[in-house]
């Protein structure tokens, strides 16, 4: 049964393209109606593969474009019948792209199978020998794995055989042993002879292989390093200071609050749940973590004990490098992380602080639902013997025509360390009447832009956008 019907262009275009690539000569026409009109693709690859990777590597690749091909006969079994097996691969090593592709009997591989383990087992061996061969190694040095490999290459593997066994009934993957066996010795040989007969291109090779595998030695040590002192175990949150844990160690019900400062601390600490709810207290505002580098960043005490509690290592792909860093999932010990603050201009600071500090260190906590703003309301509102809350003017407006010409007194919110413990429960800590914002990752582009134009360095684009909007949150700012 089809619940959608509407496939995206690109399935049909890259589909038709794939098939251009391992029917050499072959020309695939692509129509697509656009109102009234169609329009008219081509793909036509006249060698191939071999063309295919010359596309893709372009005139800036490490080394000149490889082709290789070769027809073998085998078994995968004794008691199995012989069948012939054709072998064409294309290859070429590129700082500036990467890839994988395995093609058999026409049919896109996805996960590869065979032609995969192929590709590794035979270029990991015949890399390595050349590399122990030449003193490419320093004394300290480790051995090079497929990922130092991978990192610089264009693969391209197309075979064809009478006989082919398939993972499952998806057929992303062959499992075929002799075309496993046939295709490592191919690739091996045929590596060998490569080297021999373009030494300076085997030179680049080794060379970049080499830095690859150092670079991600010490990647690999500094996530070692910074996850050994950063990473949290239970008993490790007793010596945070002013963190406030709960009883259940069940990750699916734990929640944490992050609120601002010791006042509110206080409050919530009476109002909450002790079972499955935990504070974390924030101590002044933190760093911007969108313009500090990695090492400032985690020099910030508040930082570090922020990670600590969310119970995550983060790593540190390079401190020259603004990537965002790798964040360990399989560790958080909390189902929901609410950032709760005072309904007014600090106490929205302080929270697109930490949001930025979770969308620079942590993003995958936002790309797995698991961050929400903790509303809390603006004004207390009493008649009679009833109570609202007003968690900003249009609902205070609402009240206000609901009461009508009742007597009624109004309490305007000091923070959240002046709200009483009773009220605290009710309109923040109970998951039955709180209100929540789910931090989500829509339009995650024009977020980070934003971010990097309220927080950033960019001081004139800052001074337009004011002056263009500031005019539409006069009412909110703290201009007395």
């Amino acid at each position: 049964m089809f619940t959608d019907i509407n496939v995206p262009l690109e399935y049909y275009t890259e589909t038709i393209k794939r098939q251009a690539v391992v029917n050499d000569g072959v020309t695939f026409i692509f129509k697509n109606q656009v109102g009234s009109r169609f329009e008219t693709t081509e793909y036509c690859y006249k060698n191939g593969i071999k063309d295919y990777v010359e596309e893709l590597a372009g005139d800036k690749a490490l080394t000149t474009p490889q082709y290789w091909e070769c027809e073998r006969r085998g078994k995968d079994r004794e008691d199995l019948d012989e069948y012939k097996l054709v072998i064409k691969a294309a290859l070429c090593f590129s700082l500036k792209t990467q890839l994988k592709e395995y093609y058999h009997n026409s049919s896109y591989l996805e996960h590869g199978g065979a032609p995969e383990k192929a590709f590794k087992s035979a270029f990991v061996s015949q890399i390595n020998a050349y590399l122990k061969a030449n003193n490419k190694y320093n004394k300290t040095d480790g051995q090079v794995n497929i990922q130092d490999i991978e990192d610089i290459i264009i693969f391209v593997v197309s075979s064809f055989s009478t006989q082919t066994s398939y993972e499952n009934q998806t057929k992303k993957a062959i499992t075929n042993k002799f075309i496993q066996e046939a295709m490592t010795d191919f690739f091996r040989k045929q590596l060998e002879v490569y080297f021999i007969e373009n030494k300076m291109e085997a030179e680049k090779i080794a060379d970049q292989v080499i830095i690859n595998m150092r670079s991600r030695v010490k990647a690999e040590n500094t996530r070692k390093t910074l996850k050994t002192t950063l990473q949290t175990k239970m008993d490790m949150t007793n010596r945070i200071q002013k963190f406030v844990d709960c009883r259940s160690k069940d990750v699916n019900e734990r929640e944490i609050f992050i609120v601002e400062g010791d006042s509110a601390l206080g409050a919530c600490k009476q109002a909450r749940n002790a079972e499955f709810q935990a504070i974390m207290p924030i101590r002044g505002k933190i760093l911007n973590c969108l313009k500090c580098e990695y090492d400032k960043i985690f020099k910030s005490e508040i930082i570090t004990d922020l990670i600590k509690v969310l119970g995550c290592g983060v790593e540190v792909r390079s401190k020259a490098s603004k990537d965002l860093s790798a964040f360990d999932m399989n560790n958080l010990r909390w189902n929901k992380i609410l950032i709760c603050t005072d309904a007014d201009v600090d106490g929205f600071q302080i929270r697109t602080l930490v949001l930025t500090m979770i969308y620079r260190l942590m993003p995958q906590l936002i790309e797995q639902g698991k961050v929400y703003i903790d509303e809390s309301p603006l004004y207390e509102v009493t008649c009679k013997d009833q109570t609202y809350f007003a968690y900003n003017e249009v609902e205070m407006d609402r009240i206000k025509e609901e009461i009508g010409n009742q007597k009624y007194t109004v309490q305007r919110s000091k923070g959240l360390g002046e709200n009483e413990a009773e009220m605290m429960a009710l309109t923040t800590m109970n998951p039955a009447t709180r209100r929540l914002i789910l931090v989500t990752p829509d339009e995650a582009e024009k977020t980070a832009e934003m971010f990097d134009l309220l927080l950033g360095d960019n001081l004139e684009g800052r001074k337009q956008y004011i002056t263009d909007n500031g005019h539409l949150y006069i009412d909110a700012a703290d201009v007395s």
